[in-house]
């Protein structure tokens, strides 16, 4: 039996991936209804607001819900947020059976959905496909229970670790391949982020090709510096410019064109510079749950020595820069002793065309 939860749990898993990149700030979610060895119905969590993966499945199995299981990737909830509770739901619906992939880790649920079920009398098991669960919500798991973004920093760079020549040039390091890649990836975050010297010297879109959803872009620029014509502005999606608050007297005109564009979210200040767990903070409080973080060197180096990055991305090309003043891909103030340098978890190399993908948990 425990074999036919793996693989109905499975399915539902493969419904809930449906939604990839478009439920934040909720989880992504998937359920079935058995009826009999045979799928009732099934459904998936779509976006914030619309009807949760249980309540689909149920609606669609209608009458077949009496005796029958349940699978849902995560736990019912039970608590009112933009819907009703699910649990209800499941009770009225005659279910003998939920299985559940794992358990809720937000507070105001966390195990308190598979007690009330279990007080009305329906059998519920825990723990199928957990592990591939927990990383296909790794950014929900993070946001709901540590109140931050879960950040992922890439790169696009040279063998020697250049991001650009001493000249500040670019274009292109990485390959074509690499590039699609890594805008079909975008589709997947609520937010691309990125520092203003990049803004100033690529001057980037930060759309996605693949998508009509265009992540929110998020500009990280303590002295206000990013021009009101960049290209960031030029698609409909919105633009949030990360600062230090206005001293008395210093309302610029700048500030005032860009806030007419652009959210301007002004952080504390640490050492006359952004400080980063702050914005992480208030980035959270506006509901985004995941960044991509796609330069400069100083913003990711930065971010590194705070302790505020979970993923990483490096695409690395077959090419060597060199040069002293070249830019490299991680800055910062860096480790002190090679014994202190973050090594990476669950480490892996994969080709796109000429390229690598190296990519790793902090």
């Amino acid at each position: 039996m425990a074999r036919n939860h793996l693989y109905f749990m499975k399915l539902a898993m493969q419904q809930a991936l449906k939604a990839k990149g478009r439920t934040s700030p909720n989880p992504l979610v998937g359920a079935l209804v058995i009826k009999n060895g045979r799928v009732a119905g099934r459904g998936y969590h779509e976006k914030a607001g619309m009807p949760h993966a249980e309540i689909i499945a149920l609606g669609e199995a209608g009458s077949k819900t009496k005796g029958a299981t349940l699978y849902v990737t995560l736990e019912p909830c039970t608590h009112f947020g933009r819907t009703p509770p699910c649990v209800e739901a499941i009770i009225k619906s005659g279910v003998k059976e939920v299985i559940v992939g794992m358990i809720d880790p937000n507070p105001l649920n966390n195990g308190e959905g598979i007690e009330i079920l279990k007080r009305n009398g329906i059998k519920v098991q825990v723990g199928f496909l957990e592990k591939e669960l927990k990383k296909m919500n790794e950014a929900f798991i993070k946001y709901i229970t540590k109140k931050t973004p879960f950040v992922t920093v890439k790169v696009a760079q040279s063998l020697d670790g250049r991001i650009a020549t001493r000249t500040g040039d670019s274009k292109w390091i990485t390959s074509d391949k690499s590039r699609i890649y890594s805008h079909r990836i975008r589709q997947y975050y609520d937010a691309i982020m990125v520092g203003s010297n990049t803004v100033l010297r690529d001057n980037p879109k930060l759309d996605a090709w693949f998508s009509k959803r265009h992540p929110i872009k998020i500009v990280v620029d303590s002295q206000l510096s990013t021009p009101y014509g960049a290209n960031i502005f030029s698609k409909d999606s919105r633009v949030i410019i990360v600062t230090l608050p206005a001293k008395p007297g210093q309302e610029t005109e700048n500030r005032k064109i860009l806030s007419e564009k652009a959210k301007i979210l002004e952080v504390k200040e640490k050492a006359g510079q952004i400080n980063l767990r702050d914005m992480m903070k208030k980035l959270a409080q506006l509901e985004i749950t995941n960044i991509i973080v796609e330069g400069g060197g100083t913003l990711i180096g930065s971010l590194f020595d705070d302790g505020l990055v979970d993923k990483v991305l490096f695409f690395i090309s077959p090419k060597i820069i060199g040069g002293k003043n070249a830019i490299s891909s991680v800055m910062g103030d860096g480790i002190s002793r090679v014994d202190k340098a973050i090594k990476l978890k669950d480490f892996k190399i994969t080709r796109r065309g000429e390229d690598c993908l190296a990519e790793g948990y902090v």
